[in-house]
């Protein structure tokens, strides 16, 4: 699944559905997620906003929604329904006019009642962006196409440990089985020394290792050909190893200062220093494996499409999938002018994490990927969740 950039400091970890480390980072013990009931009329810059755009995103994670056991929660706590209440708001989103902003408008408002969203007491949170990045790429190798892109292995195994208990939702392990114990799978070095060599996994190859490394960290990518042509690569999975920022390693060494860093102060720090870097690099043991997509992309955790500035990564642990979520922030940048718009939460990032974290999808291109490369700013968000009372 798409996977997710995270915090500026963090390397924007966007990998959707994608980056989820190998074992939890200790939350405090006073960590949970409480949800105040408030009115619309109460919600930061709500009349500002075309709903319209945010009912077409809604409609893609209804795709998924009425696919789901009807009688299930949808997440962890009784106010967000269960799957059946959300199969009736769906049913009823399908029937308003594409663009209408009035009728879209008025769903919203007659079918879900905000929430603000606490991690406890605390209202306030981080949160960062993401996007798809464009590589430039081969079907066979040559030197300059050297770097393989990688398809899933046959004896990757990968457990979601909320089948065994809704305490354990929104993690995962991955690794292999060595006879019959569960073993963890080989790390990035060893994957890039060869060790996977011989087993036809390569999709592709690309001109760029420190754009490969970045392919990983996003997700998600397309992957531009000399001819013109242009394919689309997502998430298909990982080896289950612990994700480590190179951000946070540069500064903890201090090459680069903390305001400093960016997606694009460290690709350029990776350019200029080539050895150091790929050693770098290599301290992230998590590694992601692709597949060829078709049609609409990328593709979030969700299974479906994501939308520029509409999709956002949050951790499932405490945020459904599929839920309308308002983001009250600010954008990137020294303006600080407000962020505030409906998004759905359709995606996870492995630095995603906390009741009020969330990672912003930015879309395609330069501007995209300059937008969430800067991307780290602090706000809050209320969750829609259906009115007991709804017509």
């Amino acid at each position: 699944m798409l996977p997710l950039a995270a915090a500026l400091v963090s390397v924007v970890a966007s990998c959707g559905g994608r980056l989820i480390p190998e074992k939890e980072i200790p939350e405090p013990e006073d960590t949970y997620l409480r949800l105040d009931a408030t009115t619309f009329d109460k919600i930061p810059g709500w009349k500002g906003d075309n709903l319209g755009q945010a009912l077409a995103a809604f409609l893609r994670s209804c795709e998924m929604i009425i696919t789901l056991p009807p009688d299930r929660g949808l997440g962890g706590k009784p106010v967000m329904g269960r799957v059946s209440d959300w199969i009736k708001i769906c049913a009823s989103a399908a029937l308003i006019r594409p663009g209408n902003e009035t009728e879209a408008r008025y769903f919203f408002e007659s079918r879900f009642t905000p929430y603000l969203a606490r991690n406890n007491t605390k209202s306030r949170g981080l949160f960062t962006g993401y996007y798809e990045p464009e590589l430039r790429g081969a079907w066979k190798p040559d030197t300059t196409y050297r770097y393989p892109i990688y398809a899933r292995p046959k004896d990757l195994v990968s457990i979601d440990l909320g089948d065994f208990g809704d305490e354990f939702k929104g993690r995962q392990l991955a690794g292999q089985l060595k006879g019959n114990k569960f073993k963890p799978y080989p790390t990035r070095a060893d994957i890039e020394s060869g060790v996977l060599k011989g087993q036809q996994l390569e999709l592709l190859w690309v001109d760029s290792a420190i754009d490969a490394f970045f392919l990983h960290v996003q997700g998600s990518g397309r992957v531009m050909f000399e001819n013109g042509s242009m394919i689309r690569v997502g998430y298909a999975g990982r080896n289950g190893r612990l994700y480590t920022p190179i951000g946070r390693e540069l500064v903890a060494k201090g090459i680069l200062a903390q305001k400093k860093v960016s997606l694009q102060s460290i690709c350029q720090w990776l350019a200029a220093n080539p050895m150091a870097g790929r050693q770098l690099m290599e301290k992230n043991k998590s590694y992601i494996f692709f597949r060829l997509i078709e049609g609409d992309g990328p593709i979030g955790t969700q299974g479906v499409a994501l939308t520029a500035g509409r999709s956002l990564a949050v951790d499932r642990k405490y945020i459904p999938l599929g839920v309308p979520v308002w983001l009250n922030t600010s954008q990137p940048g020294k303006s600080k002018k407000p962020l505030r718009r409906l998004v759905l939460a359709q995606d996870t990032g492995s630095a995603i994490q906390g009741p009020v974290r969330g990672d912003l999808f930015f879309g395609f291109g330069d501007d995209a990927g300059l937008g969430a490369g800067r991307m780290r700013e602090n706000g809050t968000y209320y969750l829609l969740l259906p009115r007991n009372d709804a017509p």
